[in-house]
């Protein structure tokens, strides 16, 4: 048996050699590009027709908390899967290379452009003489501004450090941060509000975030019985996530759109139009992750699973950047 492949394999009859994994790395790029499209141009398309005014520079401010909110995701799920990998019998020491401080360093960019956009009064800045960095201390809005670009730059260094896992502490007050901004003291009920918010987003974060490295890490390791271990753990916390995530969306978006309204608002308003094909994303997300499950426990390879689970990813990367879109719409109206 050979390790290495034919060479007609590799350069076909003809023509010039190809890289292997070529073909994979421009669908990677394609994805991505795609993921950054849904916030940048999706105000303009979910508004078109509502006779709703987009708030300036809503298409970078979404691009801008989608990265943030990916940011959250890659660190918290490295995290949450080297613990289950560390509880699989015979599992192999060898773990991915940590994508954790690149997360924090995209993070912290991202962060930092959201404060400089609240520093001039929620308007996009045109210049470093249009920031008030002071005004920043005064506005609750602000100090939770300030409070991410502070945590994300913390999470970087412990992520740098020797001993990584403290970076869930700087990452849990972005988490809080981020639930205090989305829902302000002239809310009906902010606490209740902001306490769905800590449960979406960490949910959210440690499914897409620990599915991903779950991936990563079954590359890595290459052996079938640990690795159909790793993937069966992570699928049974990954269905309390689903179930929490879907759990406090519903909540959250009663709150808001009342239900004698939420039929007429998820066609007629941009902020249910977004939320209508995030919920529409996540029902496929959920089947394919109901596939890879089915697949898991009764294909005579468990591993096969992975297939659906690398559809289940980009469909994730997705969503996220529709919820990123999510928070940058006008809020709808409580008629």
């Amino acid at each position: 048996m050979t390790l290495t492949r034919p060479t007609s394999e590799v350069t076909g009859a003809s023509g010039p050699p190809r890289r292997p994994g070529t073909g994979r790395a421009v669908a990677v790029l394609v994805l991505a590009v795609l993921a950054l499209a849904i916030p940048l141009f999706g105000p303009s398309a979910a508004l078109h027709g509502t006779g709703e005014a987009a708030a300036p520079g809503a298409g970078g401010v979404a691009l801008l908390r989608t990265v943030l909110f990916a940011a959250l995701c890659v660190p918290l799920g490295e995290l949450f899967v080297r613990r289950l990998a560390r509880s699989v019998p015979g599992a192999p020491q060898d773990a991915p290379r940590s994508w954790a401080p690149y997360a924090a360093g995209a993070g912290f960019v991202a962060a930092l452009g959201l404060a400089s956009v609240v520093a001039t009064g929620d308007l996009v800045p045109h210049g470093l003489s249009e920031i008030d960095v002071g005004g920043l201390y005064a506005s609750r809005d602000g100090q939770s501004a300030l409070l991410e670009v502070n945590a994300f730059l913390v999470a970087a260094l412990c992520a740098r450090s020797g001993r990584p896992a403290v970076q869930v502490w700087p990452l849990s007050a972005v988490v809080v941060a981020e639930a205090l901004r989305a829902h302000p003291a002239t809310e009906h009920s902010p606490l209740v509000g902001s306490g769905l918010t800590v449960v979406h987003l960490t949910c959210a974060a440690l499914w897409a975030g620990g599915l991903l490295q779950v991936l990563r890490t079954l590359r890595r390791w290459g052996s079938a019985e640990p690795g159909a271990a790793l993937l069966g753990r992570y699928a049974r916390v990954a269905a309390v996530l689903l179930a929490a995530v879907s759990a406090t969306g519903v909540w959250s978006s009663l709150r808001r759109m009342p239900p004698g309204t939420i039929l007429e608002q998820l066609t007629d308003t941009a902020y249910g139009r977004t939320l209508l094909a995030k919920v529409l994303l996540v029902a496929v997300v959920a089947a394919l992750a109901l596939w890879a499950r089915t697949r898991l426990r009764r294909a005579p390879d468990p591993l096969t699973a992975c297939a659906p689970a690398r559809v289940e990813v980009v469909a994730l990367g997705l969503v996220v950047g529709v919820s990123g879109l999510l928070t940058a719409l006008p809020l709808p109206i409580r008629w």
